[in-house]
């Protein structure tokens, strides 16, 4: 379904007076996306052609396929922890069979997208919280950024390990610290923050490591320790098929699903958000087959898992791009890099790359998530905060495991206290029945009717019922005073076995107190349900409350 418009005025898509504007748009990110797209794949454990393959292919047919007209495609860092938490375990960091695995991920993924898109699953995008995505994303952005800290220093650490090896490794190589690591990355996080505050649209990171490779081939800082990013090599990407065995594919799965989730969840999210915000319509089966068919080409060209780049999405709306253009101008001129350009990569220094990337993450973290969590609901604080650790000590896989069990135990309690209320003739609420001391008020003499503002299924069958009960035994004189008990049921558009089960429970505890049970603004759709689970037997059923207390209190 079409994301509706917000009544602004309509983007018109790419014409001649916006070609060139768009066309700087491209260029700008291109120069974002070169530096950031390396140093991913350096946290996915890949070669830099997996970083830079995933912005050619994939990214133009995603462009050609998406609804978005501004969402931009790329590995991210969420994409490329996963890669490195999963894949890890699976083979070793830079070796053949660990390249194949991540094509084999990519692939995966893609197929699960195209599936979504078949079967119309675009609505999974509201399943994880913000709370959940928050702690998820940021238990993986912790875990990047101590390895981008140890580039930055110049310590070697194992950037595959756990959390705990790898702050544990840090710690142990303070002292093999590098002076020029230490002082590139120092110079690179000024100019990074400064240039944010002065001018936003200039891409200080390609600014960044243009000055630090000058430096490094000039003053021969390699030879002084300064780790570089080595022989890049050269050619375009070229169609391959990552060959394994049935087990190896399924043992990709439960990543790949991970990989998928998160991707839909923030991509459909940001795609939908852009479009309302400047009036156009957004299709996320669409956009789902998008995603599908890009990671599906990223994986069989070269590269790793693409999802959404919220970042550079940002990017490209502050410059006033409202097209895919960029995407395509970012595609060519990676390609021309790549067949001409690699040697200009190779003495690029790591902790210029680390300080690049450190910069990208640490929003990620979610520090302000955090505390506007904190201000506004504890509960959900603390489901960010499980799914953060759980996510950095436990491991990827674990993390988006636990964050759906925390989403169904979130829809549970709060489906477990609907809004259970005594109403007067008119449905106004006369006394809410989940208050700790209901007064038993009656909606007339002899007749309570009772409204439940949810479907009646496992999590609140016994709510109802215990409510109920306190609500006639708390009146004045007792159950002997109620007469009548009315149930509204216009809110009540499902019933589960369990639920019904609750409500015959409830039936007989009135017929044995000798109060009859009717039904008012029964819904249609909801009848067959309700008589087939033995819930609408003989009882009466009134169209309105007001012709209900009329009838049974006359």
């Amino acid at each position: 379904m079409d994301t509706p418009s917000s009544g602004v005025r309509p983007v018109t898509g790419l014409t001649a007076r916006n070609v060139l504007s768009e066309s700087v748009a491209g260029v700008t990110l291109l120069a974002i996306a070169v530096p950031l797209n390396i140093g991913y794949a350096q946290i996915a454990g890949l070669p830099p052609t997996a970083g830079l393959y995933a912005l050619v292919v994939p990214a133009i047919i995603y462009a050609l396929v998406v609804s978005s007209r501004q969402v931009v495609a790329s590995p991210d860092a969420a994409a490329a922890a996963l890669v490195a938490s999963s894949v890890g375990g699976l083979a070793a960091a830079g070796s053949a069979d660990y390249l194949t695995l991540a094509f084999a991920q990519a692939i995966i993924s893609g197929v699960l997208f195209a599936l979504m898109a078949f079967f119309k699953l675009g609505f999974l995008a509201t399943f994880l919280s913000k709370p959940i995505l928050v702690g998820f994303v940021g238990g993986l952005a912790l875990d990047i950024l101590v390895s981008q800290l140890a580039k930055m220093l110049g310590v070697k650490i194992d950037s595959g390990g756990e959390f705990i090896d790898k702050v544990r490794d840090l710690f142990a190589g303070l002292g093999t610290m590098n002076a020029w690591s230490i002082a590139i990355s120092l110079a690179a996080l000024v100019v990074l923050l400064m240039g944010r505050r002065l001018a936003r649209a200039v891409p200080w990171a390609l600014i960044v490591l243009i000055l630090a490779t000058i430096l490094v081939v000039t003053a021969d800082l390699d030879g002084a320790g300064v780790d570089v990013l080595g022989k890049v090599e050269a050619g375009p990407p070229t169609l391959t098929w990552p060959v394994i065995d049935w087990a190896t594919w399924l043992l990709l799965v439960p990543s790949a699903i991970a990989l998928t989730m998160v991707t839909t969840a923030e991509g459909l999210l940001v795609s939908r958000a852009y479009g309302e915000q400047h009036g156009y319509s957004t299709k996320p089966n669409r956009d789902l087959l998008a995603f599908g068919l890009g990671n599906i080409a990223s994986g069989a060209t070269g590269g790793f898992a693409i999802g959404s780049s919220t970042s550079r999405t940002a990017a490209m709306d502050q410059l006033g791009s409202r097209t895919q253009l960029p995407s395509i101008i970012t595609a060519v001129g990676t390609l021309l890099l790549l067949v001409f350009g690699t040697a200009l990569l190779e003495e690029i220094p790591s902790p210029a790359i680390g300080a690049i990337v450190a910069v990208a993450v640490v929003p990620l973290l979610g520090i302000t998530d955090f505390a506007r969590l904190w201000k506004l609901d504890r509960f959900e604080f603390a489901i960010g905060a499980v799914c953060f650790l759980v996510t950095l000590f436990v491991g990827a896989i674990p993390g988006i495991v636990v964050s759906f069990v925390l989403a169904l135990v979130n829809i549970v309690r709060r489906a477990s206290r609907p809004a259970i209320d005594i109403l007067a003739a008119d449905d106004d609420p006369l006394e809410s029945l989940l208050s700790e001391a209901p007064a038993g008020t009656f909606s007339a003499p002899g007749t309570i009717v009772v409204r439940m503002a949810a479907p009646l299924f496992f999590a609140n069958g016994a709510v109802f019922d215990d409510a109920v009960k306190r609500a006639v035994q708390a009146v004045p004189g007792g159950t002997g005073a109620v007469k009548h008990l009315v149930v509204d049921l216009v809110a009540i558009n499902d019933v589960d076995v369990t639920g019904a089960e609750s409500f015959a429970a409830l039936k007989a505890w009135l017929r044995a107190n000798d109060i009859e049970l009717s039904f008012s603004r029964v819904r249609p759709t909801a009848r067959a349900r309700l008589e087939r689970l033995g819930l609408l037997t003989s009882e009466r059923v009134f169209d309105t409350n007001r012709a209900a207390i009329a009838a049974l209190s006359g």
